[in-house]
């Protein structure tokens, strides 16, 4: 019999009651330290007491208010994102993969109303995940994703990511509007995109007038130590989409672009039931406040300076279940050398959550305030759980890798 809950998830046997800061609680008393962060989404933790502020004292005044009224909180995040970006505009949605489906219309839109309707060809990259609606399974192209889904949205030029000559001819085609990609990869395995690569490609999409669509969902709001990613190679998209920490837990998304590719989107182009609500966008203001001040970004880069040496050191510590770190601030990932599954349940009996990406990599992406001493408690968990896997492989041994009690 089929659950009330549509099985979608292969769900781990944990159910939280409560959350403070990096850490969540199940009903029984269980702490467990949260190195996903809800896969980058409560960017300033659990029960944030600012976030909590704003999100009552807007709960108080107006919950919801269509789109064919003027919305204050609404303004005054697009003008914040819009002070702190490239952008001129700003559109906000629910989620990431609602961000994909505007992004894709709006490249789109832009070339029909230039009087080159054919150029709908959008390049993208292997590893990619723009998320779960049509246009993001048909972006990213993958069989995992698109099996059994079809016929998919036309239209999408698939890459292996890193291959430049496949770039440099794709990117001939006239029939080509965008390229579509992540900084850093996030389900694809905490893969960042090299700066000079960025830039050649900003290079690239200057001469041929292709647009450049920037997918940040996961690698923006501070999470690589610069509000936005593409900032560390100098850069500037023209169209972006961002969600997941811009709410720090609340559903919230956005498309940001510059006012020449937003051209296209005029009165009744596009809109959202809840998109832009006074809740959502009161909570992201308050996100905004905190994460784009330049000392809480410097911090970010501290703590990620100081969780990559501690990360290094455990690989090195534990060279047959570990291969590397990668990534960028506090968006690393580490290689595994045995499944990344099993790392992953290793930690859950030391009460640390880390989550399972492509290419056998399992993701650090904690809260980017996390404190010091969590950052140490993580590591030490890390590497009991680390022990426990090492143990396995080496049957002669007899380490455990038991939770302290009560924790």
């Amino acid at each position: 019999m089929i659950p009330s809950v549509l099985p979608t998830y292969n769900r781990a046997p944990l159910s939280f009651v409560k959350g403070e800061g990096s850490w969540l609680t199940e009903a029984d008393g269980s702490r467990y330290l949260d190195l996903g962060a809800g896969i980058a989404v409560n960017a300033l933790g659990h029960a944030n007491p600012a976030l909590i502020a704003a999100l009552t004292e807007q709960a108080g005044k107006l919950w919801h208010l269509s789109n064919l009224y003027q919305i204050p909180e609404q303004q005054a995040l697009a003008d914040a994102l819009v002070e702190h970006s490239f952008a001129d505009t700003a559109f906000f949605t629910n989620s990431g993969t609602e961000a994909c489906e505007l992004a894709v219309k709006m490249a789109r839109k832009y070339w029909y109303d230039k009087g080159q309707p054919e150029r709908v060809k959008i390049i993208t990259f292997s590893g990619a995940f723009h998320g779960r609606s049509s246009a993001g399974i048909a972006a990213a192209g993958s069989e995992k994703m698109t099996k059994g889904f079809g016929p998919l949205l036309p239209g999408f030029v698939h890459l292996e990511f890193g291959d430049h000559e496949a770039l440099f001819a794709a990117m001939k085609d006239p029939e080509v509007g965008a390229v579509l990609l992540e900084p850093v990869q996030g389900e694809g395995g905490i893969r960042p995109v090299p700066d000079q690569c960025l830039k050649g490609l900003r290079d690239l999409c200057d001469e041929t007038g292709v647009l450049m669509i920037l997918d940040e969902v996961q690698c923006g709001m501070g999470r690589t130590g610069r509000l936005f990613a593409h900032e560390w190679a100098g850069i500037a998209p023209d169209i972006m989409m961002v969600a997941k920490g811009i709410g720090g837990g609340f559903p919230l998304g956005a498309v940001l672009a510059t006012e020449e590719a937003a051209s296209g989107m005029t009165a009744g182009t596009h809109g959202s039931t809840y998109g832009g609500n006074p809740l959502a966008c009161a909570v992201g203001l308050a996100v905004m406040n905190a994460v784009a001040a330049p000392a809480f970004l410097d911090e970010v880069n501290r703590k990620a300076g100081l969780l990559r040496q501690r990360l290094e050191g455990l690989v090195a510590a534990h060279s047959d279940v570990f291969e590397a770190v990668r990534g960028s601030g506090l968006m690393l990932g580490l290689k595994c050398k045995v499944p990344n599954g099993d790392m992953v349940k290793a930690g859950y009996a030391q009460h640390v959550l880390t989550v399972a990406a492509a290419d056998n990599v399992i993701r650090i992406l904690p809260a980017l305030n996390i404190p010091d001493a969590d950052i140490a408690e993580a590591i030490e968990r890390l590497d009991r759980a680390a022990q426990t896997l090492g143990a396995a492989l080496r049957p002669e041994t007899n380490l455990k890798g038991e939770a302290p009690k009560g924790q």
